[in-house]
């Protein structure tokens, strides 16, 4: 196992793992922006009316992305796997 393996299959998880949960976390955080805005302007300070409009639409990007990212993981998992002969040597 030579360093160069090792650091690709690091780069390889950091990109998947940005792949995978970007949408997620970038539909969360365009949401919070938009609350954010809307209590600003309204000066309403409720707690619940961040938490819950976010919690709503991060359910519903996994419910839209859930089989892309699915299929992203399985494949990097089958990579993986693929790969574990070369770890003996």
């Amino acid at each position: 196992m030579s360093e160069n393996f090792v650091v690709g299959v690091i780069k390889d998880a950091l990109k998947t793992t940005i792949m995978v949960s970007g949408p997620v976390l970038g539909i969360s955080l365009g949401i919070g922006l938009l609350i954010s805005i809307f209590q600003a302007t309204t000066q309403i300070q409720e707690q619940t009316l961040t938490f819950v409009p976010k919690i709503l639409a991060v359910f519903a990007s996994i419910i839209f992305f859930g089989s892309w990212m699915l299929q992203i993981l399985m494949n990097f998992t089958t990579r993986i796997f693929d790969a574990i002969p070369r770890l003996i040597h």
